[in-house]
């Protein structure tokens, strides 16, 4: 197909050249350049000819390109008014089949980005919206002089300011990665300490949630070359999604183990389990199941910094029996 096209543009641009050439001579003749013997007759005719052939040569050309041109220019100038939904019909030349299969496939990826940024902003609302309402309320109960301004009343507003700084830092975290530079500050990491001291901050939260925490730790596990405090971040998301998903009597376990070239990181739980239609996108953005309180960024951050230090992340699940995350980081 796309020979076929290019043997009737060049069979195109030979009738221009000609018809060109033709229009030169009757031009030169016309203001008797050249003599009129009979032979000058017979190739003035011939030029003449060749303008005619070339006209319609022309003519062809320009109705089999100008209808899906003029597709092409009006879905741009909707494309240029914000309508990302604009698509233009294939046909035409080859060449302009090929323009236009990658207009329509800009188009849909700029419309699949907008939604995308839509609904992230909707998300970002919401999330914002729980903590900052928590503020207000109880900064104007202590102003009205309804509450007293005592601990048990500040609780609140500090939890809720905790909560907003975590989610700017995940925001942070996840435009840093959108945009290629989420580039860990490398250097030696113990995994047997960084698990332990990362395990022990969780202990009075599983305690509180009535949820055992275990750990598994392999001996002689090799020293990664990493970002300790990504590390850390990546586990302590892990650990508290397996918390926030575990029932009491539960429990959430913490395993590492060598691998093949590197270190395999497990988190293990026994809690209410992943939806099968859910577990494929559990990495992305903002996807969280119905009960669910978190923002839906835990995964998706450890998903970012796993793969910044040329790891990879994978989660199995089944539905009210646990889920089980397993990393998998390069020496």
């Amino acid at each position: 197909m796309a020979r076929r096209a290019g043997c009737c543009a060049g069979c195109a641009l030979l009738v221009l050249v000609a018809g060109f050439s033709a229009l030169v001579w009757l031009s030169l003749n016309a203001f008797g350049l050249v003599s009129s013997s009979g032979v000058t007759k017979a190739v003035t005719a011939a030029a003449l000819g060749l303008c005619v052939l070339a006209a319609v040569g022309i003519g062809i050309t320009l109705r089999r390109v100008a209808p899906p041109v003029g597709d092409l220019i009006r879905a741009a100038r909707q494309v240029e008014d914000g309508d990302y939904s604009a698509r233009v019909p294939i046909r035409g030349p080859g060449e302009v089949r090929s323009l236009a299969r990658a207009f329509n496939a800009m188009s849909a990826r700029l419309e699949s980005d907008e939604t995308r940024r839509r609904s992230v902003l909707a998300d970002i609302t919401h999330e914002l919206r729980t903590p900052l309402t928590v503020i207000r309320s109880q900064a104007e109960a202590i102003a009205d002089g309804v509450n007293p301004p005592d601990e048990e009343h500040i609780a609140p507003i500090v939890a809720a300011t905790r909560a907003l700084e975590s989610l700017a830092d995940d925001l942070r975290t996840l435009s840093l990665s959108e945009a290629g530079a989420l580039h860990p500050d490398r250097e030696p990491v113990d995994v047997e300490l960084l698990a332990n001291e990362t395990i022990e901050a969780f202990r009075a939260e599983a305690a509180t949630a009535g949820v055992r925490l275990d750990c598994s730790l392999a001996p002689d596990l090799p020293v990664l070359s990493a970002d300790p405090a990504q590390l850390r971040r990546v586990l302590g998301n892990l650990i508290a999604n397996a918390l926030a998903h575990t029932a009491k009597g539960g429990t959430v376990r913490v395993e590492a183990s060598p691998a093949a070239g590197g270190v395999r990181i497990t988190v293990r739980d026994d809690g209410e389990g992943i939806p099968p239609e859910l577990l494929p996108r559990v990495f992305e953005r903002f996807v969280k199941g119905a009960s669910s309180t978190g923002s839906g960024l835990g995964l998706a951050i450890v998903r970012d910094l796993v793969e910044a230090h040329g790891g990879t992340v994978a989660a199995e699940s089944t539905l009210g029996q646990g889920t089980v995350i397993q990393v998998s980081l390069p020496v």
